[in-house]
């Protein structure tokens, strides 16, 4: 079980950006093999949804209000560390990031942008594909909204 911690920006230590700006890199970048532009300076927008295993980074995203990212409230970003992707911890981090949106936005309806491949489980979550597939980065995406 992660210990879940939900911050703005001006909040995060140094450590916990540094942690999780290593951790996006680590997956994104380096995994992914995709060379991308990750500081996009909406940071600085979002509330950042951090899962901690032993005091360290292994889940995140960020959360989004209407309007900041999408019209309606939006989940980005969403990354858990290699080594601990069998445990759930990918599910839990998006439990607490709709439960976040909700509860802090006080809306249900949840735009992202998601990587093809993870379709099934954004669908296991209550979001549904919206238009068709599309390139983001070199890496084959689709809409999806939950409402």
């Amino acid at each position: 079980m992660l210990k879940i911690d939900i911050k703005k920006f001006e909040d995060l230590t140094p450590k916990e950006l540094y942690a999780i700006l290593r951790l996006r890199s680590e997956v994104f970048v380096v995994e992914q093999n995709c060379v991308y532009q990750d500081l996009d300076d909406k940071d600085v927008l979002a509330l950042h949804v951090i899962g901690f295993k032993k005091n360290t980074v292994v889940a995140y995203t960020r959360v989004f209000k209407p309007g900041d990212y999408f019209s309606e409230a939006s989940i980005g970003r969403v990354v858990v560390k290699a080594n601990e992707r069998q445990y759930g911890y990918g599910r839990e981090i998006m439990a607490a990031s709709i439960k976040a949106v909700e509860n802090l936005f006080h809306t249900t309806t949840i735009h992202l942008s998601a990587q093809c491949y993870l379709q099934k489980f954004y669908n296991s979550l209550g979001f549904e594909q919206i238009g068709e597939e599309y390139l983001e980065d070199g890496i084959p995406h689709i809409g999806m909204v939950k409402k």
